[in-house]
């Protein structure tokens, strides 16, 4: 079974707001064991609705629209889906009621435009909207068929929750589950981790596949199964594998970054950090902005020559703030390529180190912040009582 998700806005394209609802979806069919090839978007026009689709129709069990179904010309979704299966809208009074009690609700009234929501294709089935003015509807062929979901998330969920999911389990009779885990790495380059766990690359079920972001490397593992607890084990028995291979270049799961674990653990301590950076435009000291609770606070460097004095600095920054840890992250430009340096302080233990990056430098800060950080980590790793040969 096959499904196929079309966001629908001219907004989306221009790069006006970004979409949410794909991921929303794609979770969620995820969940119920249906396999998602393709997410597209297309503008409000409806000729161009209609192809795609009708594209996608020919493709999937089941499509899933959103956006497109509000009161204003430019909302063609409705127009567009009927023109795929050859019908003509229609107008439903039911609808134009629940509209109607809608917007009383609200203490408003709906102005003329706010018919157009009542108006679906010939032959679809209206869904009622309780927590907005756009009904949603269902258009059915015999192997296919098409959901018009409203675009504003918290009216898109509600229905997927409540009116989608069941209608779907129902329709194709699915049973089963699609689960993912990701397990968070750094320190290790996205080719090296390819060449150490190509074999594993390889299984059909479960799936693993890597995604690279600046410094870091993620591993999505995917198993398909009749039930979350056959899905889990499949999943457990990959993810031990990888940890063999992996080692401590695994530093997360799912929702985890190396900001998170850094700052768990200096809560586990009851420790604050300090940091101090050059070259980075204020990345490393925003990167703790959410854990304001373990962050004693930031320093810029301005001058390119208070560089040289950086460790100086990162102490009385630490002992004026009473932070027991600090970070200095130093990203020089060369003249062909970048010098990172980084200063680490942990307790009364310190540790320097500076390396020279070849070539264009990409996502500079970015990557200069994971680098840093895994740095730091690593230490810490060092200093914890779990480990045997160190001290705490």
């Amino acid at each position: 079974m096959e499904a196929e998700i079309i966001t629908i806005g001219t907004e989306i394209l221009l790069g006006e707001i970004v979409d949410t609802n794909t991921r929303t979806l794609a979770r969620a069919l995820r969940d119920i064991g249906l396999d998602i090839y393709r997410t597209s978007t297309v503008g409000d026009n409806a000729a161009r609705i209609a192809q795609s689709v009708q594209e996608s129709v020919r493709r999937a069990s089941a499509v899933i629209t959103t956006g497109g179904l509000g009161p204003t010309i430019d909302d063609a979704t409705r127009e567009g889906v009927a023109m795929a299966f050859g019908v003509e809208t229609e107008f439903l009074p039911e609808l134009w009621e629940q509209i109607q009690e809608r917007f009383s609700a609200f203490g408003r009234k709906p102005t003329e435009n706010n018919r157009r929501q009542a108006y679906i294709p010939q032959g679809a089935h209206p869904i009622e909207n309780p927590v907005g003015t756009a009904p949603a509807f269902i258009m059915e062929s015999e192997t296919s068929c098409v959901i018009a979901l409203p675009g504003v998330p918290a009216e898109m969920i509600f229905l997927l929750e409540n009116n989608v999911i069941p209608y779907l389990r129902k329709r194709l009779k699915l049973h089963g589950t699609i689960k993912s885990r990701i397990l968070r790495t750094a320190g290790l380059g996205e080719s090296v981790i390819d060449k150490r766990i190509e074999d594993l690359e390889q299984l059909s079920n479960p799936t693993v596949g890597l995604s690279a972001h600046p410094g870091r490397v993620d591993i999505r593992i995917t198993a398909k199964a009749s039930s979350e607890i056959e899905a889990d084990k499949m999943i457990w028995g990959v993810e031990a594998t990888l940890h063999q291979r992996l080692g401590e270049n695994i530093y997360g799961t799912d929702e985890a970054t190396l900001e998170s674990v850094i700052a768990s653990w200096l809560r586990d301590y009851r420790m604050k950090i300090c940091t101090l950076e050059y070259g980075t435009a204020g990345a490393l000291g925003a990167s703790f902005a959410s854990h304001s609770d373990v962050f004693a606070g930031g320093q810029i460097i301005n001058e390119a020559k208070d560089v040289e004095r950086s460790q100086d600095l990162l102490n009385d920054l630490c002992e004026s703030n009473k932070a027991d840890c600090g970070l200095a992250l130093l990203l020089l430009k060369e003249e062909n390529g970048h010098q990172l340096t980084t200063h680490l302080r942990l307790g009364s233990e310190t540790k320097s180190r500076s390396r020279h990056y070849a070539g264009k430098f990409v996502y500079a800060e970015a990557r200069g912040v994971s680098l840093g950080l895994e740095r730091l980590r690593r230490m810490m790793l060092a200093h914890s009582p779990k480990n045997p040969d160190t001290n705490s």
